[in-house]
């Protein structure tokens, strides 16, 4: 069965040649022309992932993206935009993109980009030998890859669900930056570790009492991050 793919895109031209390019490409495309009507079939269809404009008419992307992610909603969101500082990319991730890309770009790029993020969900709904783990009131269920709290799934973005997977799979241990880019986000050695820190203090927003002083997710100056379990 084809993979799914929504394209949230106003300008016609663009959303023509990403639909087609990408059903060529094996993929079945929906598209929204606005923000509204993004969020719309987002919430009611069952996409593999979502490709995101950040300016579009009614919504823009980050309202999109936000509101799926509080609807609990964690497919992968790639945010394509012609925005290339870095406090742009930083607020997508901050309201829950998985991938940014920035406008002209390469569509080989594109679908290389889509293949990685699909392989990293799919690879967080994998089940291993053990499949549920529980600290405090928060519980990780990786055979559904979602995170409850107090009875409530939790709005984790896919980045924020793997990065806790990783963390409760590693417990007590001090994982460097550079190896959670690697083993999460997939970069390279040597890339900026910024995204790191940004991602670990909204998962600590969402899974810690006292954010400020965390109980679970602590910071290990000068190396990295510690989960202390129960």
């Amino acid at each position: 069965m084809p993979q799914r793919v929504l394209v949230v895109e106003d300008e016609i031209g663009m959303r023509i040649g990403l639909e087609d390019n990408l059903r060529i490409a094996g993929y079945e495309v929906e598209t929204a022309e606005d923000g509204e009507q993004g969020l719309q079939l987002a919430s009611r269809g069952k996409f593999d992932i979502i490709l995101l404009d950040l300016i579009l008419p009614v919504k823009d992307g980050l309202a999109v993206c936000q509101e799926l992610r509080g609807k609990g909603i964690a497919t992968p969101v790639i945010m394509v935009t012609a925005k290339s500082q870095l406090e742009e990319r930083l607020r997508g991730f901050a309201v829950g993109a998985d991938d940014y890309m920035v406008k002209p770009f390469d569509f080989m790029e594109l679908l290389a980009r889509i293949r990685v993020a699909l392989r990293r969900s799919l690879s967080a709904a994998g089940v291993g030998t053990e499949s549920l783990f529980e600290f405090g009131d928060v519980r990780v269920d990786a055979k559904r890859a979602m995170a409850i709290r107090g009875g409530e799934r939790l709005p984790l973005s896919d980045k924020e669900y793997n990065l806790l997977k990783y963390f409760v799979t590693h417990p007590s241990e001090t994982i460097p930056r550079d190896r959670l880019l690697k083993e999460v986000w997939g970069a390279a050695p040597g890339s900026p570790t910024r995204t790191v820190d940004v991602h670990v203090n909204l998962l600590r927003a969402k899974v810690e009492d006292d954010p400020k002083n965390p109980r679970w997710i602590r910071s290990v100056y000068g190396e990295g991050y510690r989960f202390i379990p129960d």
